[in-house]
């Protein structure tokens, strides 16, 4: 597995959600094109944004959020595990966040309109 431009605990913390969901190395297809957007003359020079493709289930990941290549490719990877424990049915971090935004406006909507 490499080691990406992340701490190291970030690193073993990947590592092991990999293991978790049966993910290997070999089951990633990445490419690597020019990003888009903000960073200037970096970010037009270099191939820093990152495709992922889980092929057993055919889940596609691109990132181009930072100017790094190597913590592009680690996001990419976290954003790949949660897509596919959502596809599995386990609630993540990021369903739980948006679920709780949902409640807030549901909360705010209710309280607007009984003014």
């Amino acid at each position: 597995m490499a080691v990406f431009a992340v701490s190291e605990e970030k690193n073993r913390w990947l590592q092991l959600k990999m293991a978790e969901l049966g993910m290997r190395e070999e089951d990633l297809v990445e490419s690597f094109v020019r990003s888009s957007g903000n960073g200037g003359q970096h970010v037009n020079k270099t191939s820093s944004c990152v495709q992922i493709k889980h092929v057993p289930t055919g889940i596609q990941v691109t990132c181009m959020r930072e100017r790094s290549q190597s913590v592009n490719r680690f996001l990419a990877r976290r954003e790949l595990i949660e897509r596919i424990e959502a596809a599995s049915g386990v609630i993540t971090p990021e369903m739980k966040r948006v679920e709780k935004l949902r409640k807030q406006k549901d909360r705010r909507r209710r309280r607007g309109s009984s003014s």
